[in-house]
C-alpha cells in the first residue's frame, strides 16, 4: 500500500470526518470521509485521504468530495470515492472517477433451497459452478459475439442477451436501470476493445471477482427480508464481475485521449490521474457514450453468468431453476458515472455522479425503483471477504440528502495483493477456508492468497457505519459456504 496520510482529519460526529478545503489551495469543497474510530486509523495508513482532497479540485464539484468507509488507494479517485459535478457550472467527468473496470458490480440470486438441502451436495455444486462459469485471466465464455452483435448488445443492454435465452424477463426489472444506461454510443468503442470483449461476455475474470454460494445466517429486518425473498437458512448466490477486457480498454483509450484535455480547458489538477473534461464538451460526451456502452456490456456479462449459474444448480439438484426459486433479488453497479437529479440549495439539478467503488442506495418511493421495492428502498449489496460475510441493506433518505444516493460497495482492502501473497507464505488459504466451512476453487495460482480474508477490512464494521449514519439500513447477513474465483 501507499505511504500514510498525515493531513488533517477533523471529526464531525460518530460517522464523519472532514478534510477542510483550506488543506490545499485549489480545493473547491471539503473532503468528507465516513468512518468510525477503528476504521479511520486504517484509512490513515495509506494516502487515499489525499486522493479525496485531490478530487475536491474538480471543476463544478458540488458539496463535498466523498469517501465511503471501504476507502482505499485507487487510480486518481480512491476506491470508495463519490463525487457529483454540475455540468451547468463547468462540471467535469473523469475516467479516474469510474475506474478501469467499468460497471464492475454485484448481483444476488435467491433460491428456495436451504442449508440442509445444499450441505450434502455443496462440494459437487461448487465444482459444477467452477466448470460451468468460465473464470480466470483472459478466459473466454460459451458464446462469442461478432463486432456487430457487440455493438447491438452495448446499445440494448441486458434485454439483448435475455432475448437470446440467457435469463428471464423478471431479471431486467431487478437490475439497476433495467440493465441499460440510455444514450450509449457503441460506435465510439474501439476495435481493440471489441476484440477483447468478443468472447468474454459471460465470464467471471480474476482478481477480486467471484461467484459465491451463501446462506442467510442472520436477519436484521424480517419484514424487508421477506419482501426480498430472504429468510434465515435460505441459500443465495452472489456474482461479482464487470466489463472485463472491453471495459478496461474503453478506460485506457479515453485516458490516453484525455491526457492533455485539462490544459485545453484551463483546468489545473494536483494529479494527472484525475484527467477530465467538461461533461458537455466533445471529449466529455465521447467518454460518457463509450463508458455507457461498456456498462451495458457488464450487465450482459453478469446476466449470462446468472443463466449459467441456474444451469449448474439445475444439474446438481436435478430440478429446473424455476422450481428452485432462483430469482434475481437485485443487481447494482460499483464503478460508474450517471446523470441523476438532486436537490441542491432548494433546486432540482441534474448532476454527473461518479461512483468509484461505491454503489447506488436510493430510498423508498424513489421513481427508479421496481414497484415491489418502492415501499422498502433499493437493495444495496455489500460483499465482504471469502471467510466472513456479506450484507444486504436497503437505501435510506440520508443517502439522497448526504451522499448523492450512494453507499459503500464492499469491505475494502487493507492489504495489497503482494502483501497478501507474502502473508500467505507457508499457509494453505484453501485449508483455512475449509476450516471455516467454505469450499473454495480458484483458477489462478495465487487467487486465494491475494483475496484471503485478512486482506480486507471487517465488512460488519463498514456497513455499521452507514447504517448508523442513516445512509442504508441493514437487512440480512450472508455467510459464504462455497466460492469460485479466477
Amino acid at each position: 500500500m501507499a505511504e500514510a496520510y498525515h493531513g488533517p482529519l477533523e471529526r464531525i460526529d460518530d460517522t464523519r470526518w472532514r478534510i477542510p478545503r483550506s488543506y490545499k489551495e485549489g480545493m473547491r469543497v471539503d473532503g468528507l470521509i465516513y468512518a468510525d474510530d477503528v476504521l479511520i486509523e486504517a484509512i490513515r495508513s495509506d494516502k487515499s485521504p489525499e486522493q479525496v482532497a485531490n478530487v475536491a479540485f474538480l471543476p463544478g464539484i458540488v458539496r463535498y468530495s466523498l469517501a465511503m468507509p471501504d476507502i482505499h488507494w485507487g487510480y486518481g479517485f480512491c476506491i470508495g470515492g463519490v463525487a457529483a459535478t454540475d455540468p451547468k457550472q463547468g462540471g467535469v467527468i473523469s475516467p479516474g472517477g469510474v475506474g478501469y473496470d467499468i460497471n464492475c458490480g454485484v448481483r444476488l440470486i435467491r433460491t428456495h433451497l436451504t442449508q440442509n438441502d445444499v450441505r450434502p451436495r455443496i462440494e459437487r455444486l461448487v465444482d459444477t459452478l467452477f466448470r460451468t462459469v468460465p473464470c480466470g485471466v483472459g478466459r473466454g465464455g460459451i458464446v462469442t459475439f461478432s463486432k456487430g452483435e457487440l455493438r447491438k448488445l452495448m446499445g440494448e443492454g441486458s434485454s439483448y442477451v435475455v432475448g437470446k435465452g440467457f435469463g428471464w424477463n423478471s431479471d431486467l426489472e431487478a437490475t439497476e436501470a433495467g440493465g441499460l444506461i440510455p444514450h450509449a454510443e457503441p460506435n465510439l468503442v474501439s476495435d481493440r476493445a471489441l476484440e477483447r470483449g468478443q468472447d468474454q461476455c459471460g465470464t467471471l475474470g480474476s482478481g477480486n471477482h467471484f461467484l459465491e454460494v451463501q446462506v442467510v445466517d442472520h436477519v436484521d429486518d424480517p419484514h424487508i427480508a421477506k419482501v426480498l425473498g430472504l429468510e434465515a437458512g435460505v441459500i443465495t448466490v452472489m456474482i461479482h464481475s464487470g466489463s472485463r477486457g472491453l471495459g478496461y480498454q474503453v478506460c485506457e483509450d479515453n485516458l490516453k485521449e484525455m491526457r492533455h484535455v485539462p490544459k485545453k480547458y484551463g483546468i489545473e489538477l494536483p494529479d494527472p490521474q484525475l484527467a477530465c473534461a467538461p461533461v458537455n464538451s466533445a471529449e466529455g460526451k465521447k467518454y460518457l457514450g463509450s463508458m455507457r456502452a461498456a456498462a451495458n456490456y457488464a450487465w450482459c456479462n453478469r446476466q449470462i453468468m446468472t443463466h449459467l449459474t441456474r444451469q449448474a444448480f439445475s444439474e446438481v439438484f436435478e430440478t429446473p431453476a424455476e422450481r428452485l426459486g432462483m430469482h434475481l433479488v437485485y443487481d447494482v453497479a460499483h464503478n460508474i458515472a450517471k446523470m441523476e437529479p438532486y436537490d441542491v440549495d432548494g433546486r432540482s439539478i441534474e448532476l454527473c455522479v461518479h461512483r468509484k467503488g461505491a454503489t447506488r442506495a436510493f430510498p423508498p418511493s424513489h421513481p427508479e425503483l421496481p414497484e415491489r421495492y418502492r415501499g422498502i428502498g433499493q437493495p444495496v449489496l455489500v460483499p465482504g471477504d471469502m471467510g466472513r460475510a456479506s450484507y444486504v441493506l436497503v437505501g435510506r433518505e440520508g443517502a439522497m440528502r448526504d451522499t448523492f444516493g450512494s453507499c459503500c460497495h464492499g469491505a475494502g482492502r487493507c492489504m495489497s495483493r503482494g502483501a497478501a501473497i507474502r502473508a500467505s507464505k507457508g499457509r494453505s488459504i484453501q485449508r483455512e477456508l475449509l476450516d471455516r466451512g467454505v469450499i473454495a476453487r480458484a483458477r489462478g495460482r495465487t487467487g486465494l492468497e491475494e483475496e484471503q480474508p485478512d486482506a480486507y477490512k471487517d465488512v460488519t464494521q463498514v456497513v455499521s457505519v452507514l447504517h448508523a449514519a442513516g445512509i442504508a439500513h441493514k437487512v440480512a447477513r450472508l455467510k459464504p459456504v462455497g466460492v469460485i474465483k479466477g
